[in-house]
């Protein structure tokens, strides 16, 4: 894996949708870089510090949100003297999105007293009153024709259908929740599913014309939903709860064919591969001129305490998995599935039981088994698939990446001095991988996956 030299950051990164630009918050200047080369393509001075950073679908325009005066900026690429400014006044902005045209910005106004679409192409706009969440409940089909808007009045949650072409209300319908917590559309457009407040287990599929196709509750009197997602595919419909399960339904019955449970004892019998993250000193022979690789001469120039690096051990079943119990007197409970996410092809979730920050579970949905633990030293902060294959990178805050793969697990060094890795995110097309530290961040360019499962085998 190669590494680019750093650079500086203060804020939210976005790669745009066409892979070929990386947008970074510095402050108060918006930097656009070119992917394969990092070099300045624009710059932009915002009215202050960006929160917030959203390419247009094109790639053509940025949205900048500037929360805290409140008000959103958006730039355009090909045109630098082009300027838009949104301000809402006295209701203020508390989140932003683009529309799938690219020509329209969503602003949801603070305490949801309204979603008003802005066009770029004239000066029209229009209201919808009452949104239900300010930076959640609203989702896109993704032909990009329809939005699907959640309000509430008259103590009741409502789904509003707008045409995305002429923005005018196609449909409304009420939906069967106490509290909606969120709503998604499916990948091919077929359903939309909606789940409840984690007061109440309710998870709802309905078709695009608001006919109810399926209810789903798995138990009653306790914390309910957690995490929703579906699979690239559509055909699977995960979901994650507070008791530490996570439920996967069918796209044809919506009916539950898989149940995975986080259990802090894993023993036999157990086809998984558990990985544990170790030290490993480093043994250098000092007599040598030549060090081994150029980590180990970065870690010798900077004075690295104990020449330290780490590796995966695999273990043994049974194994305990390190756990911690929330406590009872504090909102907001660390448990459950905090982190749900698929791979590209479908066939794998990886999830985080939260009373279990430091572990990553990976399922194999062709099996219906787990097909790895992966062990960290630290909390898990975050875990994203490759766009493009089955390959999982994980990061702690630490000074190392962790990649899992249908082949094994990895621990990377980054050979950069004092860099945490506090986040990451790849590339829409997954040519690169950015890597972030506090206040810096830098790329890696990871070589391509050579698959050498065969999925269609039982091996």
């Amino acid at each position: 894996m190669e590494f680019t030299e750093t650079f500086k950051q203060t804020g939210p990164c976005a790669f745009s949708p066409n892979a070929r630009f990386l947008a970074v918050a510095v402050d108060y200047r918006l930097v656009v870089r070119d992917v394969l080369t990092l070099k300045v393509v624009q710059l932009f001075s915002c009215l202050d510090k960006i929160s917030y950073i959203e390419w247009a679908l094109d790639s053509e325009y940025i949205l900048c949100g500037l929360f805290k005066r409140p008000m959103i900026q958006a730039w355009s690429l090909s045109q630098p003297e082009w300027t838009c400014k949104i301000d809402e006044g006295p209701a203020g902005i508390s989140y932003a999105r683009w529309s799938p045209d690219s020509r329209h910005i969503l602003t949801t106004s603070e305490f949801q007293l309204r979603l008003t679409v802005w066009s770029l192409l004239n000066t029209a706009c229009v209201h919808v009153q009452w949104p239900k969440h300010g930076s959640k409940g609203v989702s896109f089909s993704k032909d990009g024709k329809f939005a699907a808007v959640c309000t509430r009045h008259d103590c009741k949650d409502y789904v509003n259908l707008l045409s995305c072409q002429t923005w005018e209300v196609m449909g409304v319908f009420a939906v069967d929740t106490l509290d909606l917590c969120d709503i998604q559309w499916s990948p091919d457009d077929s359903a939309i599913v909606i789940w409840d407040s984690p007061l109440e287990y309710k998870v709802l599929i309905y078709s695009p014309d608001g006919r109810c196709l399926s209810k789903y509750q798995a138990y009653e009197s306790g914390l309910g939903v957690k995490t929703v997602c579906w699979s690239p595919c559509s055909q699977f419909l995960a979901v994650g709860s507070y008791d530490q399960m996570i439920r996967v339904l069918n796209h044809l019955t919506w009916k539950v064919f898989a149940e995975f449970t986080h259990l802090s004892w894993v023993r036999g019998p157990c086809s998984a591969a558990v990985f544990k993250e170790v030290d490993e000193p480093l043994q250098l022979d000092m007599s040598e001129l030549c060090l081994t690789n150029e980590f180990d001469q970065a870690n010798a120039e900077n004075g690295d305490e104990g020449f330290v690096q780490v590796r995966y051990d695999i273990m043994e079943v049974p194994i305990t998995v390190p756990s911690q119990k929330p406590p009872s007197d504090k909102p907001n409970p660390k448990q459950g599935i905090g982190l749900l996410s698929w791979s590209s092809n479908s066939r794998y979730i990886c999830t985080r039981n939260d009373s279990m920050p430091t572990a990553v579970w990976i399922w194999d949905l062709q099996h219906l088994e787990l097909a790895a633990i992966v062990m960290q030293k630290e909390s898990i902060r975050a875990a994203a698939w490759d766009p493009s294959s089955p390959r999982l990178v994980l990061c702690t805050g630490s000074s190392s990446l962790y990649m899992w793969t249908p082949s094994g697990a990895y621990c990377i060094n980054v050979p950069l001095p004092d860099f945490s890795v506090m986040d990451l995110k790849w590339n829409v097309d997954g040519s690169c991988l950015l890597v972030k530290d506090r206040e810096t961040f830098c790329c890696a360019a990871l070589p391509v996956l050579q698959e050498s499962t065969d999925y269609s085998s039982d091996d």
